[in-house]
């Protein structure tokens, strides 16, 4: 890892750990152990330790009494519970988003679908992947349902990642034809269909997430 070297230190081990863990290189279920972290870091223990409580609040590590700090599981378990989550939000925000949205808001929805179609790179694709998703949370215009997303964003990050790791090919050609039903079907109001097509976008991820768990990543 390269050193930490901006703003409060605490936050920048959050940042330098999170890029670690979303890249690969900290799997799920693995330790975090604040002596060694601290070395790569070039901060204190008491740095990182800051740095993993941030972490832990976003629900992408877990600190366990004289067990110490690991990335979250990767089981069906924590899946269904992120993915069950999630899809009870993004019903809500796309369905307000709908009625609150302005044409602003609706324009970057559509620049971020148009910049999926041209994109191969299955990172990147989940960058704008999640960039959609806050844009609409943002739309909805409504902060706490936002302050909800961000709870549980990183958690998502985290199993879409694995997900493109095991099939990133369905996954790239999929996500830009929903995002774009999706930013349609906001435009257009149409709130009843809206509501099904956002709750099964995020149960297909779901699905496909499991079918794929068993499947050793791709290298």
């Amino acid at each position: 890892m390269q050193p930490a070297e901006r703003r409060g230190l605490a936050e920048e081990a959050a940042d330098r750990i999170r890029d670690e863990i979303f890249a690969g290189r900290f799997a799920p279920g693995s330790a975090l152990r604040e002596v060694e972290l601290a070395a790569s870091l070039l901060v204190s223990r008491g740095s990182v330790r800051e740095g993993l409580a941030v972490l832990e609040r976003e629900g992408l590590v877990r600190s366990v009494w004289h067990r110490g700090t690991h990335v979250i599981g990767l089981t069906e378990s924590d899946i269904d519970e992120v993915y069950a989550v999630r899809g009870a939000l993004d019903r809500l925000a796309a369905t307000t988003a709908a009625t609150r949205a302005s044409a602003e808001h609706l324009d970057e929805l559509d620049r971020v679908v148009s910049q999926m179609v041209h994109e191969n790179n299955g990172a990147r694709v989940l960058s704008l992947d999640l960039e959609f998703h806050e844009a609409v949370y943002r739309a909805a215009g409504n902060r706490r349902l936002l302050d909800a997303w961000h709870a549980v964003r990183s958690q998502v990050h985290l199993f879409q990642t694995h997900r493109i790791r095991v099939g990133g090919d369905n996954y790239r050609t999929n996500v830009w034809r929903e995002h774009r039903e999706l930013a349609r079907l906001i435009r257009d109001g149409e709130t009843e269909r809206l509501a099904e097509v956002a709750e099964e976008h995020v149960h297909s991820a779901r699905r496909a997430l499991l079918k794929g768990l068993a499947q050793p990543p791709k290298s």
